[in-house]
């Protein structure tokens, strides 16, 4: 499992043109799978993220949580994350779990931040050919 966590001041994603998400201030969470993925992975990852202190404080120091400044979270499924480009010019996705692994756990890595966070978690759509438009906050990326 792997994710790239972004500090936003909004984010979104369009499906076909279509508005399908948006949030505000809060976390963008691009996330990819892998074969070897568990149920005990999504949990570890759903913990460090929403405790992971990377949201300013008064003094301008970065001590608060996305649970501290009770943020919107967009999670979005991206495969590509497990791309390959050692070899020649075209990535390999063969580490990226196929559609039957990945979709169960995406859904629920979403049940569980949104269960453990008590706000809901918004959503891309697994699979699709989403346009994600966001305005990075800080510039805060963080890759886990």
């Amino acid at each position: 499992m792997k994710t790239v966590i972004q500090r936003v001041s909004s984010a979104s994603v369009t499906v076909n043109k279509t508005l399908i998400s948006s949030i505000e201030q809060g976390l963008l969470i691009l996330v990819g799978f892998t074969h070897s993925d568990t149920s005990a992975d999504i949990e570890a990852m759903t913990n460090k993220i929403l405790n992971l202190r990377i949201f300013n404080d008064g003094e301008g120091v970065m001590n608060l949580s996305i649970r501290d400044i009770r943020g919107e979270i967009l999670l979005v499924s991206q495969f590509t994350l497990y791309a390959q480009c050692s070899k020649g010019n075209r990535p390999s996705y063969i580490q990226s779990a196929p559609r039957n692994i990945a979709e169960p756990l995406y859904e629920q890595f979403a049940d569980l931040l949104a269960r453990m966070y008590d706000l809901p978690v918004k959503k891309g759509i697994f699979g699709a050919d989403m346009q994600v438009s966001l305005v990075n906050d800080g510039p805060v990326t963080i890759m886990l």
